[in-house]
């Protein structure tokens, strides 16, 4: 990706966007709520590197250098999308923290598309995978766009149906746009990414340097950015601890239907489904439970952020 110089006014360079983004996020001790404070008052990332700058903040100046060359040696080729730009999903907003920038490979057009979620346990059972490959057949024939996280177990059980299908599908990941995980997905991710979606939010500077217990806490902030995306969330099957309870949280914090398959709520020991019908959850008994919740809904708002100022 090279930066280039046009000679139009409100014009969005991808290249200083990404840059600025970039260096924002590898500032010592950043978080995505720490970050999402700083562009409270701003639209663009450059727009707050730059006050960043002026008031000698971080040790700006010399990370900003340090982030260049870093990226500079970046050989995979991909997209960026910015927020205020227009094909940034006005949808992402209705998160607590959303990310202003996002890397993506494919049909940045599917984000348009009817999207819904389909999440679950990476060690499923045999039935678990049966039961997403069911559904994730069921909405793509309904004309929905099948979005998961490219993690075993559930999330490849349902993107392959949707691909074999003949179905539209987003993959959301944890790791930068670059990277696989997990390594046996290499081949279903790249289908992804070349047929249809592949999506991240993830920094590639600062995943890199960070030590590795960190790089854990992407894939909460990549089920809420799967959350926000989506018209609604299923859960095919989770234990008590299990990271989709990121997503189920930040589905219904954002407004949108929550689904939870009953086989769930039949499992001993297990009491998150209760808690989360009790809040509004759709206790799931047949596919057309979720079909007809679907059809029932309203759709979640303008999908895509136009800029006032012209930028494009």
């Amino acid at each position: 990706m090279r930066e280039m110089d046009l000679p139009f006014q409100n014009v969005v360079s991808p290249w200083r966007e990404m840059w600025s983004w970039e260096t924002l996020w590898s500032v010592r001790n950043q978080t995505q709520k720490s970050l999402a404070e700083l562009f409270r008052a701003a639209a663009f990332p450059s727009e707050v590197l730059d006050r960043a700058k002026s008031e000698q903040l971080f040790g700006i100046l010399e990370l900003e250098i340090v982030v260049e060359e870093f990226l500079r040696a970046i050989r995979e080729t991909f997209s960026v999308c910015v927020r205020n730009t227009f094909h940034y999903p006005v949808r992402l907003r209705d998160v607590t923290y959303p990310v202003e920038l996002f890397y993506y490979r494919g049909d940045i057009g599917l984000l348009e598309s009817r999207c819904v979620s389909i999440v679950g346990s990476r060690e499923c059972t045999e039935a678990g995978k049966r039961r997403a490959r069911r559904l994730a057949r069921e909405l793509s024939k309904n004309d929905y766009t099948i979005v998961s996280g490219l993690a075993a177990g559930i999330d490849t059980a349902a993107m392959t149906a949707a691909i074999e299908t003949g179905g539209r599908t987003i993959g959301v990941i944890g790791t930068p746009i670059t990277r696989v995980f997990p390594k046996e997905n290499a081949d279903l991710q790249e289908s992804v990414a070349t047929d249809h979606l592949l999506v991240s939010h993830v920094p590639f500077h600062r995943y890199a340097h960070d030590y590795w217990k960190n790089r854990r806490l992407y894939f909460p902030q990549r089920n809420e950015t799967m959350a926000a995306l989506s018209l609604a969330t299923v859960i095919i099957e989770a234990s008590e601890t299990s990271g989709t309870h990121s997503q189920a949280r930040a589905c219904m914090q954002a407004g949108r239907k929550l689904f939870i398959l009953n086989s769930c709520f039949e499992r001993d020991g297990i009491k998150w489904p209760h808690l989360y019908e009790e809040q509004g959850a759709i206790r799931v008994r047949d596919i057309d439970d979720v079909l007809t919740a679907l059809k029932d809904s309203k759709d979640v708002g303008s999908r895509l952020e136009v800029a006032e100022d012209g930028a494009a």
